[in-house]
């Protein structure tokens, strides 16, 4: 009788179907007479969509609505253009895109643009422009050239942004005011009198209600307030003026959806051929840059994210758009863009992921087709008064300080100025000649003075770029310099061409063979021939540079011989000082100036170990007016009620949160801190000394320690290295506990503005440590403190 051998299957193994050839069965093992059966495919799972997008998804879908409207509204476009480059934009940019959480659909940046092709070519025609500019978006997507994009100066980009705002601005206030808006800015400022002296009530009474909603809505107090904001107030803003208009009965245009058959699709460009050539370069560089630098900005506002994987892919950026924009013409649609506060609004709805950005677009779509009705009870004048204060807020006081300080001002007024009157391609390409001028003026004007200071050093000092145009300069200053007299060049530049080297090396190897000194100093770093200084043996001697001098192209200095009577700290901290004034006074002045001005407005509250090793500016990468910093021995936090008659550390906090406003407070601990060492070792008892008994603020992280019922503090996976390093860790975790119960802190952590978090810096590794969150759930679960990763430098906008 046949054995039966049942054959063996699993989750791993292939079936015959897939053409692997079977092996033999093992010797003296019979062949099964039951055919092994195929497994049938199993079922495709469906995607699994977190809360935290659904969530953000319909708070984005809620801003995006309206302003789609607005948009579409204001370029003269049929309304139902917005909501189809809206939904395009989610589903397809949302899918395709590099930067998953940056939302895309018509954008105010593009209004003047896509307005400017309608009164010239017609709907279908810009549509189809619309088409072909997604074609070149692909196109450079392809050519992977989104990232050399970013090399517009930030000052042509705000200046293009503004000046498209204040057209935005100029031309919605006309139907504010119940009238029409001419396609021209110069017609628009002419009409406005003769339009102030007749406004429609009506019209002007609903702007006024949505404008007056959406200055409110975010400025509500406590905590309802905060309850408040989590509807958006463009939302809010449109469905006050709706309402009060359809209970009022009043009379005004509407909007009007007329049915989906009669919608325009696009057709074949009709026009000259250079304007169609003009016009789809202009949609693509409008298009281009908006989306990349959102999604640079979008980049920014997910970079401290636990969970961030990286920057966007901005090529990939590139083609998700220029795919958006292809299916959104087809459709007749705007054109598509990364929106900023659509992204923005995202973000901090908590998204995680692209499926926000395409749900978002998924309920567009429902709203475009079963909210008809509805959608068509808006009033225009509200719509209008949305889109006009968006024009406003595009024209940015922050980007204007910006230009300002860096002194770019004048490429940013002849930017916003060419947009508004000639056009947006028109103004860009000024901005850039501008920008170029100002570039090569920089280049070619140097400032070379001398001056003998009163120890008989002659001083000759270069501002700006050191070129063969400032050689014939350089040369009449340098031979000014007396023959064997001791000499200082002060380089302020980060440019020196081939010409201004040789003359400068020839002067000073002139100069030294007849018994001179040369010192170099200043950006560049450059040190022409530096002499090597040797001590008695004719050893060469070591000099007192400290670890960061390379950074900051310090004067390495050689040692000294200390002044009668032996003050050496004293004579260093002179030298100190002097080299500061020498090198870095320059450099920082015109910060530090600013900053007396306005005065500080640190973001943050830094308190950590008086321990000389922490360099606060150092490891935090920060520089005057970035950090408020408390330091005391053992980053310690008193109580409130146990300051004992220190009230130092409770006054600093009070003052950060209350006056200066700042939105973190970080507690930082290390390695090797001698305070921890200190309450390791203390007995009992003793004498009450200042020290002890300001250590004994720090009794409550040992308890924390010992306790049987808690479970250590890690770092980074493993365990402390030694029970000195688990105080340090545990005692920056006590310390947040202590801070949260001071009055002024509490109440910023209720009211969302202020956050809270714990560093461990070990300064024998050079590595900072962050506290986050532990994830696990076993036995080892306790707070943990994560590496900070050595990752590469954000792209950033101006």
């Amino acid at each position: 009788m046949t054995a039966f051998v049942p054959t063996r299957t699993d989750d791993s193994s292939h079936t015959p179907d897939e053409g692997r050839p079977h092996s033999p069965p093992p010797p003296g093992r019979r062949t099964a007479l039951i055919p092994r059966i195929p497994r049938l495919p199993k079922p495709p799972r469906l995607p699994r969509i977190a809360g935290a997008d659904l969530s953000a998804s319909v708070a984005v879908f809620l801003i995006a609505l309206p302003l789609s409207l607005g948009i579409a509204l204001a370029t003269g476009a049929p309304l139902q253009a917005g909501l189809v480059a809206a939904a395009v934009g989610g589903l397809v940019a949302g899918r395709l895109g590099g930067s998953p959480l940056q939302v895309s659909g018509p954008a105010a940046g593009l209004t003047v643009v896509t307005a400017d092709l309608i009164q010239k070519y017609g709907w279908r025609t810009t549509c189809a422009i619309t088409v072909l500019a997604g074609l070149v978006q692909v196109g450079l997507g392809f050519l992977r050239v989104a990232r050399s994009a970013l090399a517009v100066s930030p000052a042509i980009v705000h200046g293009m942004l503004a000046g498209i705002g204040i057209t935005i601005a100029v031309a919605q206030l006309h139907i504010v005011l119940g009238g029409s808006p001419s396609s021209s800015v110069v017609d628009n400022l002419r009409a406005l009198p003769a339009q102030l002296a007749h406004p429609q009530v009506a019209a002007l009474s609903m702007s006024a209600l949505t404008l007056s909603v959406l200055l409110a809505w975010p400025r509500v107090p406590g905590r309802v307030g905060q309850l408040l904001r989590t509807v958006p107030a463009a939302l809010v803003a449109v469905a006050a003026a709706t309402t009060t208009a359809a209970l009022a009965a009043l009379t005004l245009p509407k909007v009007d959806l007329p049915s989906w058959r009669s919608h325009a699709l696009a057709g074949l460009p009709e026009g000259p051929v250079l304007g169609i050539v003009a016009a789809v370069l202009t949609t693509t560089l409008v298009c281009s840059v908006q989306s990349l630098l959102g999604a640079v900005a979008v980049d920014k506002l997910t970079a401290r994210r636990p969970a961030q994987q990286g920057r966007s892919d901005l090529d990939r950026e590139l083609l998700g758009q220029g795919a958006a924009n292809i299916v959104s013409g087809t459709l007749g649609g705007l054109p598509v863009a990364g929106v900023a506060v659509r992204s923005s609004a995202n973000v901090h709805a908590g998204a995680v992921s692209r499926n926000s950005t395409m749900l978002h677009g998924v309920w567009i779509t429902v709203a475009a087709l079963l909210l008809v009705p509805l959608l068509e009870l808006i009033p225009l004048a509200a719509l209008a008064a949305l889109v006009m204060a968006v024009g406003i807020q595009m024209v940015s006081l922050h980007h204007i300080r910006t230009v300002t300080r860096h002194r770019e001002v004048l490429v940013y007024a002849v930017t916003t100025l060419g947009v508004v009157v000639l056009g947006v391609l028109e103004g860009v390409t000024l901005g850039i000649a501008m920008a170029v001028g100002v570039a090569l003026h920089r280049l070619t004007r140097t400032r070379i003075t001398r001056s003998v200071g009163p120890d008989g050093v002659h001083h000759v000092r270069v501002r700006g770029q050191l070129t063969f145009l400032a050689v014939p300069r350089l040369t009449r200053a340098l031979h000014l310099v007396p023959p064997g007299a001791e000499a200082v060049i002060e380089l302020d530049g980060s440019f020196m061409d081939h010409a201004a080297y040789e003359s400068l090396h020839d002067w000073q190897s002139a100069h030294t063979n007849r018994g001179g000194s040369v010192e170099l100093t200043g950006r560049t770093g450059a040190r022409l021939a530096e002499p090597r200084t040797r001590d008695d043996d004719g050893q060469t001697a070591h000099c007192h540079c400290r670890p960061w001098t390379p950074w900051r192209n310090h004067h390495c200095e050689s040692p000294e011989t200390p002044p009668p009577g032996g003050h050496r700290s004293g004579h260093q901290l002179a030298s100190g000082i002097s080299t500061f004034q020498r090198n870095t006074a320059p450099l920082v002045r015109g910060e530090l100036a600013r900053l007396a001005r306005e005065g500080q407005q640190p973001s943050q509250l830094f308190l950590t170990c008086a321990d000389s090793r922490l360099v606060t500016s150092m490891i935090t990468s920060s520089g005057p007016g970035d950090l408020f910093v408390v330091r005391n021995v053992g980053n310690l936090v008193p109580p409130p009620g146990e300051e004992s008659g220190d009230d130092s550390v409770a006054a600093a906090i009070e003052y950060a949160v209350e006056v200066l406003r700042v939105r973190s407070i970080t507690v930082c601990g290390h390695s090797g801190c001698g305070a921890m060492q200190a309450l390791m070792n203390t007995e009992p008892g003793g004498a009450r000394t200042p020290l002890k008994r300001w250590l004994r603020h720090g009794l409550p992280s040992v308890e924390r320690m010992t306790a049987e019922d808690r479970p250590w503090t890690r770092i980074a996976g493993r365990a402390p290295a030694d029970a000195t390093e688990q105080l340090c860790l545990t005692n920056v975790v006590q310390q947040l506990e202590h801070l949260r119960a001071h009055e002024a802190v509490a109440r910023a952590l209720e009211q969302g503005t202020l956050e809270l978090h714990g560093m461990y810096f070990h300064v024998g590794e050079a590595q900072a440590y962050l506290l986050t969150e532990a994830t696990s759930h076993d036995e080892e679960e306790g707070e943990l403190f994560d590496r900070v990763a050595a990752t590469a430098l954000s792209d950033t906008q101006g």
